[in-house]
């Protein structure tokens, strides 16, 4: 956020020659589990990050929490949490990526996902009619489970993490699921590696692109 690239702040960079939109990482990591999750760590500058933020020209922000267990009241601090500190963003002029992963490990992945969603459904309602947020969610078990988000007039985008899923398996998950659009890492860079050539690497992680981008478009 504090460089130049081609003698222009990251930012606007990014958004003015790459037409990627800027995204500030906000979180301070994951705590110790306890209670079947992993909250975000304390963050007490946070107020003069975001203020920084706002006039660096930066779009929004991304944090992350871990489910691990469907544990009613760790998924409702987990929420609670991130929408506590959502708001703090949405007060400082930013758009939150609001993201409660869920373990593919999970032992009952499918009820921590009932747990979650019922409970960020809660938060929304809180949420003034004019405020925004984005959504990073884990690839649920059914199909299209999180489609009354993708409808929610308070969120900007659904985004699917691939969570550790290969990426054929999480690009089926993707196209399954309609409305939501790949935020991938893992997926994406499955397969590269510091011994291949430039040509090499350029021709894998096209195709990942490619297979990443097919897969969000359903």
């Amino acid at each position: 956020m504090d460089r130049d690239i081609e003698g222009k702040p990251t930012p606007d960079y990014l958004w003015e020659v790459k037409n990627v939109v800027p995204f500030l990482k906000i979180d301070k990591g994951l705590a110790d589990e306890a209670n079947g999750v992993q909250l975000m760590k304390p963050n007490p500058g946070l107020d003069a990050l975001l203020e920084k933020a706002k006039s660096k020209g930066i779009f929004g922000t991304k944090m992350r929490s871990v489910i691990k267990q469907a544990s009613p009241s760790g998924v409702a601090a987990v929420v609670q949490q991130q929408f506590e500190v959502g708001r703090q963003i949405v007060a400082a002029g930013l758009v939150p990526i609001i993201e409660p992963e869920v373990d593919i490990h999970c032992p009952d992945k499918a009820q921590a996902e009932t747990l979650l969603k019922a409970a960020m459904m809660d938060e929304l309602k809180h949420i003034n009619p004019d405020q925004r947020v984005m959504l990073k969610l884990t690839l649920p078990e059914e199909d299209n489970f999180y489609a009354d988000f993708v409808q929610h007039p308070n969120i900007v985008k659904v985004v699917a993490l691939s969570g550790g899923y290969s990426r054929e398996e999480a690009n089926a998950r993707l196209s399954r699921n309609n409305g939501v659009a790949a935020s991938f890492s893992r997926a994406l860079v499955e397969g590269l590696n510091a011994q291949q050539s430039s040509d090499e690497f350029d021709t894998m992680i096209g195709a990942s692109i490619d297979s990443i981008c097919a897969a969000s478009i359903t």
